[in-house]
């Protein structure tokens, strides 16, 4: 909730009303909130994980990679140096694993992406079978292998140099 390498400036998600070194009066702006986002942006998965469980971090990440479809992950790290409230121990205080959640519920998910604590780590949102960005482009119709994985065809390319140089 604060920028560590800026000597402590408040981020994007910051809560209203907190100061910093920089926001000597206090934070004006609402937070942003990056889970909510993504669920109205159409992310088909949506997760949240906490720094200090590493092992839960890393099985989230794990999943969020393999999924085919735009994810999200919000991940709580402190910053040990400028923000003395949100620190580990606040985190382990006001955080909680989801357990028997049902990953394709939108609207469980957008409620828990709402809460305003205790936040809830694990997949909120997750749905399968979704036509990705990639499924609607012409140059994945006949061939799925990512571009840079591709030989450039040399005679496009030619034809491509040569109208630039002209």
């Amino acid at each position: 909730m604060v920028y560590g390498l800026t000597k402590g400036q408040a981020s994007p998600t910051t809560p209203r009303g907190v100061r910093t070194a920089i926001h000597v009066d206090g934070v004006t702006s609402a937070p942003f909130n990056p889970l909510a986002t993504a669920l109205v942006q159409g992310a088909t998965f949506v997760a949240r994980a906490f720094a200090g469980d590493v092992e839960g971090t890393k099985e989230i990440i794990k999943r969020a990679m393999t999924h085919r479809g735009y994810a999200l992950v919000d991940i709580f790290q402190p910053c040990v140096s400028f923000n003395h409230v949100q620190t580990y121990r606040w985190f382990r205080e006001n955080t909680y694993v989801l357990e028997g959640h049902d990953e394709g519920d939108f609207r469980r998910a957008m409620d828990l992406a709402l809460t305003e604590g205790p936040f809830p780590l694990g997949v909120l949102y997750r749905r399968e079978g979704v036509p990705t960005f990639e499924d609607g482009l012409a140059a994945y119709r006949d061939d799925d292998r990512p571009l840079f994985r591709r030989e450039a065809p040399r005679d496009a390319v030619r034809r491509l140099m040569a109208a630039m140089c002209t």
